[in-house]
């Protein structure tokens, strides 16, 4: 019997939970499901700078289920791009953290490793 699949912490939900091509967004286009927890690995470490270990703690999961998860999320965005398909965020296995968590307060990761890097290069 396999183990009960551990929920996940995100952050918050998503504002949008449908995308797809412009010409088509009120036809029946083939669907692609993304998980809210998947949506949070590419949030996390796309557009936040997190690395897969530290993504893996903000989501309270092992670094081998982030990886896997992100790596799942990025084949369905992929084959909505290229294939013209309707991409819907919604379902899985997740807990919405309290907005008060310090990870959550944080500010963005991605800004502050870039503003370091600019000031490392500026001359003194």
């Amino acid at each position: 019997m396999p183990r009960p699949q551990k929920k996940r912490n995100i952050c918050q939900l998503p504002n949008h939970v449908s995308y797809g091509p412009y010409q088509h967004l009120g036809s029946s286009l083939e669907k692609v499901m993304l998980l809210v927890d998947e949506l949070e690995t590419i949030r996390l470490i796309d557009f936040e700078g997190y690395n897969q270990e530290e993504a893996a703690k903000q989501m309270n999961v092992a670094r081998t289920t982030v990886q896997r998860i992100y790596n799942d999320a990025r084949k369905k965005i992929a084959d909505s791009l290229v294939n013209g398909k309707k991409l819907v965020i919604g379902g899985g296995e997740f807990v919405i953290c309290d907005r008060n968590c310090d990870q959550c307060k944080k500010p963005r990761r991605l800004q502050n490793r870039l503003n370091q890097i600019v000031l490392e290069e500026e001359p003194h």
